[in-house]
């Protein structure tokens, strides 16, 4: 088929009831992409790259650019019998050669033959025209439809199919053509539906390209971007109103953007009471329960003001906003008589009630947790110089909050309402201890910093690591896309922790500590059944040792995506890896030496030449030990490196003691000449077994010598001299 149409746009739009705002620009993209890659699948000529994606409550749809009107020809050939095969002894054609002619609608005649290295075959060659794109239209978007991520579609009415809601209305226009296709019971045409209150009527759509433009004249922005625009906009325009500086974070603005078509902004207060409640939990009410924008004063402080967007252009916005006003005044007043009856109790108060609760089963309860963590901070906090006491107080604290009203309704208050309650009462906790009680929460997530205070990140590092200990022991660690207890955010929180906190501890011996104070019964869970279906003979020490490695490498492995977050390869990650350092801030303060040691122009040759100091010494079982005989060291290149590694270790020693890996690796860029001098003039495997085995010691020295840093033979060696 070959027409002279150009190539139109394609729309298709399908409106629904309200999509979950959660959802809709996953839903929207995911329904895009499988557009697109159904045409492209059929070979539909079309502009990916100027594909846009639009959504809003009531609709998905996708325009796609410059589609052809029909596929291209496709040149076939079919193969059938071989020659020999296919003509008989009489030189006419056999059953087989005339059944595959006839399936191919052709006499024999017709066929051609194709000559081969193993021979001679029949074949068909014919050009098939390209289908119209408006008859491969309905399976590509049944296709479609069918892969959107939509994990509890909705029935409605008496109907057999099902979507994530209710569709009323679908719109196929290619150009200004209506493409025939049916989906849920829906005839494709060209009557849109604009804003359910400014414009409760059909919208018609003259083609693909006035779609946008119709619906903004009937108060649906469809496109998110423009809404999002218009939001932002809106709030500037009354943000003067209210007195002071509303933030709008980019998850509400999503959510809000999600909610509306026409969105409008509208100035709202509240009872100054309130504000006795601390703010984050009227913000938290605000954002997460109402959707609505919290406005700041000049100090940062919550001001008694607040914005609603409103999903209409209202002749009278005082009623809306009287509406707002009067939804979230009962949330607030929830807020506050929860705030005023914890704080009659005092944090401490609530310490019992922690011993009924179940941490997991074979750990004990939260209580029994907060009292390992407590001992595991004490320790911790003796060794970075931290008061132990406070830090034993804080993980008795720790987990109170918890059990407060106040969390109860906002679990995202954890923390923070521990540091309300413990800075207030009768007796209230050192700053230290209230401030430790919310800190040590932190990272939250991967966008969030560190405790900021010692005394936090103490109380971080014990409850990570009581948290992997315990976790490891029963036998619940990630499989997969499974981690029902955060386990790799912890260990990355953990890690962070100790590097970005400068935290010099021997991570394995805390892992040892945090292992051995678990209960029995943790590690008797953790092992299973052997192939009689009987509990394995538990060794508690062996057991605690094969833990303690393997969270130890958990650990680690998380490391390789924090770094590669700092541009940092995975062969200088490896190096240091190879050494196992257990102190996290040994383990960077290696790694980006390593890395600055990897810009140096002699670094790609020293790599080469540790990985070839290494395989030969691997080869001779790595054994050779003893000191080197200097008058065994017959040519001038042996003398050099002998003497130039002697130079070395000697002005290596303070470097190491300081651990000053940087300047350690920079002095030791200084034994590439030497060494490349050894090389092309010793025979390292000489004849001589004791010539050989004085070589292998020098080679061995200068090898331990790198490790004390790290393995740089895993760099990227210079070419050819691997």
């Amino acid at each position: 088929m070959n027409t002279n149409r150009k190539p139109a746009s394609l729309l298709i739009e399908i409106g629904t009831e309200e999509l979950p705002p959660h959802a809709l620009d996953a839903l929207a993209d995911a329904f895009a992409k499988g557009i697109v890659e159904g045409l492209e699948k059929s070979g539909v000529a079309l502009d990916a790259a100027n594909t846009k994606t639009y959504c809003s409550p009531r609709r998905l749809a996708v325009l796609v650019a410059a589609v052809a009107h029909e596929q291209p020809d496709q040149a076939i050939e079919r193969r059938g019998p071989a020659v020999a095969a296919g003509i008989d002894a009489d030189g006419q054609p056999g059953r087989a050669l005339i059944g595959f002619a006839s399936s191919c609608g052709v006499e024999v005649s017709a066929l051609a033959r194709l000559e081969t290295d193993k021979g001679a075959w029949f074949v068909h060659r014919a050009i098939q025209p390209g289908q119209a794109t408006a008859a491969l239209l309905p399976a590509v978007l049944a296709e479609a439809v069918k892969g959107l991520p939509i994990p509890k579609p909705m029935r409605w009415g008496e109907h057999e199919f099902a979507f994530v809601r209710p569709a009323h209305w679908l719109i196929m226009l290619h150009g200004s053509d209506i493409i025939p296709a049916e989906l849920f019971g829906l005839r494709a045409g060209r009557q849109s539906r604009g804003h359910r209150f400014h414009h409760d009527a059909p919208v018609h759509i003259a083609d693909a390209d006035s779609w946008l433009d119709a619906l903004r004249n009937a108060r649906v922005i469809a496109d998110p971007a423009e809404r999002r625009r218009r939001i932002v906009d809106e709030v500037a325009r009354v943000g003067g109103e209210s007195g002071g500086t509303p933030r709008l974070s980019a998850a509400l603005l999503d959510e809000i953007a999600n909610l509306t078509e026409w969105p409008v902004a509208i100035v709202c207060a509240f009872d100054p009471a309130f504000l006795d409640v601390p703010q984050e939990a009227l913000v938290m009410t605000m954002e997460t329960n109402q959707k609505f924008i919290p406005v700041f004063d000049a100090a940062g402080k919550l001001s008694a003001r607040f914005i609603g967007v409103a999903n209409i252009e209202s002749k009278d916005p005082a009623e809306i906003r009287k509406g707002y006003e009067r939804v979230i005044r009962p949330r607030f007043a929830d807020a506050k008589f929860f705030y005023d009856e914890d704080r009659k109790q005092g944090l401490e108060s609530f310490q019992e009630s922690l011993k009924s609760v179940t941490y997991q089963q074979s750990l004990g309860s939260v209580w029994d947790k907060c009292i390992r963590v407590a001992e595991l901070a004490r320790v911790i906090a003796n060794r970075v110089g931290v008061d132990a006491a406070l830090a034993t107080r804080a993980a008795a604290l720790s987990k109170c909050d918890l059990m407060t009203r106040m969390v109860g309704e906002f679990p995202e208050l954890q923390g923070i309402m521990g540091r309300y309650y413990a800075s207030q009462g009768h007796r209230p906790e050192p700053a230290e201890v209230a401030s430790a009680l919310d800190e040590f929460y932190r990272p939250r997530n991967a966008a969030d910093g560190i405790a900021h205070g010692r005394l936090g990140q103490v109380l971080a590092v014990a409850e990570r690591l009581d948290t992997l200990a315990g976790i490891f022991a029963v036998g619940m660690k990630p499989s997969g896309n499974k981690d029902p207890f955060a386990l790799r955010r912890a260990a990355l929180g953990l890690a962070r922790t100790l590097i970005e906190g400068g935290l010099d501890l021997d991570l394995k011996a805390h892992l040892a500590e945090a292992l051995a104070s678990l209960p029995e019964a943790a590690f008797v869970a953790g092992l299973g059944k052997g192939k009689d279906g009987k509990p394995l003979e538990l060794d508690a020490g062996k057991r605690r040792d094969e833990l303690a490695s393997e969270i130890f490498d958990f650990i680690i492995e998380r490391l390789r995506s924090y770094y590669a977050d700092q541009h940092i390869g995975s062969e200088a990650f490896e190096a240091v890896r190879a050494l196992s350092p257990t102190s996290l801030v040994d383990f960077d303060r290696r790694l980006h030496a390593v890395v600055a040691f990897a810009r140096l122009p002699e670094a790609h040759a020293l790599a080469a030449a540790n990985k070839r100091i290494g395989n030969i010494l691997r080869q001779v079982g790595d054994g050779a030990t003893g000191d080197i005989d200097a008058a065994l060291l017959e040519v001038d290149a042996e003398h050099e490196l002998f003497a130039a590694l002697a130079d070395a270790e000697t002005d290596s020693a303070p470097l190491i003691a300081a651990a000053d890996y940087v300047g350690l690796l920079q002095r030791m860029a200084l034994l590439r000449d030497p060494v490349d001098r050894y090389f092309d003039k010793v025979m390292v495997m000489a004849e001589d077994p004791v010539l050989r085995r004085n070589r292998l010691l020098l080679l061995g020295r200068l090898r331990r010598l790198f490790l004390r840093v790290a393995d740089i033979s895993l760099l990227p060696s210079a070419a050819g001299t691997a």
